[in-house]
């Protein structure tokens, strides 16, 4: 019974969600997008390439990045958009579905197409992104 009483009294009173320790409110697709290119980069590279050492770093430092877009654009989805969001953008869900679905293909594949298809799609949720009032105060590199 002490114990309960101790845990208790120790609890947080407040729970928050952020992407890393400390919520900072930063937010951008960028980080996905640099990701992405990335992807389509190495992918380029490995078709150019018939040096078996290097196309073998090169399927796993893609693969890594590629997982790194699917991190971010969770993130952002989880953390940044909102209910009133996907109210304002109705097909947010199945464009985040298909841009992560995309980034997964990426990661299987060394065809430069998968991820610029990836590419293409992480534009559109940067698109979407922009387009919220939230963004001005979340966002880093705002488009021109």
């Amino acid at each position: 019974e002490y114990m309960k009483i101790v845990e208790r009294i120790l609890a947080p009173r407040h729970e928050a969600h952020a992407h890393c320790d400390l919520f900072c409110g930063t937010y951008d697709p960028a980080q996905a997008m640099i990701e992405a290119v990335s992807c389509l980069k190495i992918a380029e590279k490995y078709q150019a390439s018939d040096d078996d050492v290097f196309r073998s770093r090169a399927i796993s430092i893609k693969e890594q990045s590629a997982e790194l877009v699917k991190h971010h654009l969770w993130v952002l989805w989880t953390d940044f958009f909102e209910p009133k969001h996907v109210e304002a953008f109705p097909g947010l869900h199945d464009l985040f579905w298909r841009a992560t679905k995309a980034a997964g293909e990426a990661r299987q594949t060394m065809d430069p197409a998968a991820s610029q298809k990836m590419i293409d799609l992480i534009a559109e949720v940067s698109d979407v992104f922009w387009a919220t009032e939230k963004a001005q105060a979340a966002g880093v590199y705002p488009p021109k």
